[in-house]
Parts: structure tokens; sequence; C-alpha cells
């Protein structure tokens, strides 16, 4: 299936989602929050890969909202027609409000997903770039990449995902200063203050060593990775007593002592691990 803002391809088990309109800075149209979800649900709900890859094309991983040809009011949702005009005056509020879920869920998808993401940046990661990575499990950068959380400078308050997610991952002071003034975090800083796991030289090193790390996420037991991701996820959201009772009961039900054997025996002869692979999802 062929996509406008991406492509997408398949092989031993990683999905590679890759931002492909580098001629507009992979600015994010509104085919965008369309066909992103769409991608990560379809490989979720058919267990079509065990770890997913994130990059992009170009000088900039993404210039964020494409103001160009995004209009909060037309562009995800139908143009009224003369007789409502009024009426949606009125209502923009809510309709904006409407959006506002639509872009987040969106961005959603990421944490949702059953496997590990995994976000490959060069260059900019701008605006709404910064809610699309902190979204995924783990980021990488390379030498000349920078993110910004840019909305200050067009006024307005980053809404899809940067604040309740950011101040999660890096010194809420940190996070502060870049929402107050909108300047550039290289990826040097980024990595030092534990927002990027890791940076490289050039885009291809990076790209080869985060395929290669997810490569080796899936290669271990993808049920056991699952329960990892969940776990991680609710230790974040919830208190450590809540956690440690969610981990005693997660394990109590979902615990596989043929897949612990299959992977001791695999680790023991050298081999790769034989492991049931994610149900597929009920969609009704």
């Amino acid at each position: 299936m062929s996509y406008e803002c991406f492509t997408l391809d398949i092989h031993e088990q990683v999905a590679h989602i890759v931002l492909n309109r580098p001629e507009k800075r992979n600015s994010m149209s509104p085919a965008f929050w369309r066909e992103l979800p769409e991608i990560v649900g379809q490989i979720d709900r058919n267990a079509q890969a065990r770890a997913i890859v994130i990059s992009s094309t170009g000088p900039h991983f993404t210039a964020g909202l494409d103001l160009a040809s995004f209009n909060t009011d037309s562009a995800l949702n139908p143009e009224p027609d003369a007789a409502t005009k009024h009426l949606n005056k009125l209502q923009h509020g809510a309709r904006f409000h409407d959006t506002v879920q639509f872009m987040q869920n969106s961005f959603n998808c990421l944490e949702n997903a059953r496997m590990p993401v995994l976000a490959a940046i060069q260059g900019g990661c701008i605006g709404g770039g910064v809610d699309l990575v902190t979204a995924c499990d783990m980021r990488y950068a390379t030498q000349d990449a920078f993110l910004t959380v840019y909305e200050i400078n067009i006024g307005m308050t980053a809404d899809v995902g940067t604040f309740p997610r950011l101040v999660k991952l890096i010194p809420e002071g940190i996070v502060r200063e870049l929402a107050y003034t909108g300047r550039r975090m290289p990826a040097a800083e980024a990595q030092a203050a534990g927002l990027v796991n890791q940076v490289f030289a050039d885009q291809q090193t990076m790209l080869d060593a985060v395929l290669g790390i997810a490569s080796e996420i899936a290669s271990k037991p993808p049920l056991a990775v699952y329960g990892c991701k969940r776990m991680i996820n609710y230790a974040r959201d919830h208190n450590t007593a809540d956690g440690l009772d969610y981990v005693g009961v997660w394990n109590a039900s979902m615990l596989l002592p043929a897949e612990m054997q299959e992977a001791m025996t695999a680790n023991a002869e050298k081999r790769p691990g034989n492991f049931a692979d994610l149900p597929v999802r009920r969609t009704s």
C-alpha cells in the first residue's frame, strides 16, 4: 500500500516507517495525521513486526505542523457550507478541541503499540516532531540534530503531547526553558539530559545502529517485550506500590514457562530463539 507521507518496509520482524516528504521538510500535512496511526495500527493489530523504527529523509527529521496546508477547521474536518458557517464560528472551541484530540491520538498509537518504537532523528525535530519522538520508546540522533519546542515562537502552547511526556523524560527546569524560549536543544545536550539515547556522526551510521538495536529487540520473546513496555509505561504513570502490584498480577497471568525455557536453551545453544508471536488483535 502506498502513502502520501510515509514509506513502510517490514524485514525480519522489524518495521521501518520513513517520513517521506523531504521537499516539504517532512512537515505534517493533514494526511500525516491519518496515515501514521493507520500504519502503526496495522502493524500492531496484525502482529506484523516485533519492533518499529521511525526515521526520515532529507536534511531534517520534520519541520513540524505544515501550516501552509493545515487549517484546524477544514483540513481534518469537512468544509462547512454557507448555511453553517455562523454556527461553526460559535462551535470553534469544541471543534478545535476535537481536532487536537484527533492529533493527539495519532501519536498515542506509538505509546499504545505492543512493540517498542525507536525514533532516528537527523537535522531538525521541530514542534510536532517533539510530540512524535517523545511518544516513542527510545530516541537516537545525529550530531547535527536538534529539537525545539517551537510552538511559543508562533504564539501557541504545544498541545499534541510534548509537555505530558517531556516532563517525564528530562528535568522540569529544562522543559520550562525549552517551552518558554523556543530555543534549539542540540543533540549532545539532549543526550546529556537523557532525552536521546545515543548520538551518531551521520544518518547512515545512525540508521545502521538503530535498525541493529531493533533487530536485537525482535530476537527476544515478543510477549515478554510487550510485558516490559506495559510495565515501564505503567510505572511511569503510577507510584511504586501500584507498579509492584501490577507487575505481580501481570506475571501471575502472563508469565510463560515454555518461553523462558526456550530463551535459556537458545542462549545455551547460541541460536535464535523460536518464540511465539504476539496474537493478532481483535477488531470487533
